[in-house]
């Protein structure tokens, strides 16, 4: 988050003097108190300032990269996740490929009835297989996807931060959103609702640079 030189300004007024009224940071400037709203506004939302009533303005002793980091432990996976392009593992390899061409996804998560999570197949799976000499008509995606339990995946209700470093800590391109499914086995039953890539993450970090 980048600060105008007045917002800067404002800050330090408020570090060394706070709490301070709005007026009193205005006549500080040797501005008007209108001229400022706008300033005052975008430190409050931004959590660098705090505000009481009849008190003033205080700094709440969080820096700009701390306040973004701490919007990205609150921002949910299921609030950026997006819909999962799913397939069952006896579509055969050729069908995948062609799936994952159209859909334009570079993960495709493979399902039981249900939407029940069998496994996953990533682009460089599929690449290892048809460059294998097999014939991928027939070869069903079951016998080359990463099989449950030894799938990475998150819950609608964990913070993106968590997302992004199992995608980075394990090195894949999008992770299944998953629920436990009510009555089942909780760590083999999970239903599919989403899938969260870096692609979400990205979009996500332009969202947040443009101040939505």
């Amino acid at each position: 988050m980048e600060l105008s030189k007045r917002q800067e300004a404002i800050l330090e007024i408020v570090k060394k003097e706070g709490p301070i009224t709005g007026e009193q940071i205005a006549e500080r400037l040797s501005l008007t108190r209108a001229t400022l709203r706008p300033d005052m506004a975008i430190l409050t939302m931004a959590g660098l300032l705090e505000a009481r009533p009849r008190v003033g303005y205080y700094y709440s002793g969080k820096t700009p990269n701390k306040v973004i980091a701490e919007k990205l432990h609150r921002i949910k996976v299921g609030e950026v996740k997006s819909i999962p392009v799913v397939v069952s593992e006896h579509c055969s390899v050729y069908d995948a490929v062609v799936t994952m061409f159209i859909e334009d996804v570079g993960t495709l998560i493979v399902v039981r009835e249900g939407g029940i999570l069998e496994g996953v197949i990533s682009r460089k799976d599929l690449l290892k297989i048809t460059l294998g000499g097999q014939d991928i008509h027939k070869l069903p995606v079951g016998v080359v996807m990463t099989r449950m339990p030894n799938v990475i995946t998150v819950g609608p209700d964990d913070s993106v931060w968590l997302a992004a470093k199992k995608l980075i800590t394990h090195e894949v391109d999008a992770l299944p959103v998953v629920r436990p499914v009510e009555g089942g086995d909780k760590n083999k039953d999970l239903e599919v609702i989403g899938r969260l890539s870096k692609t979400n993450i990205t979009r996500l970090f332009v969202e947040l640079g443009e101040g939505n």
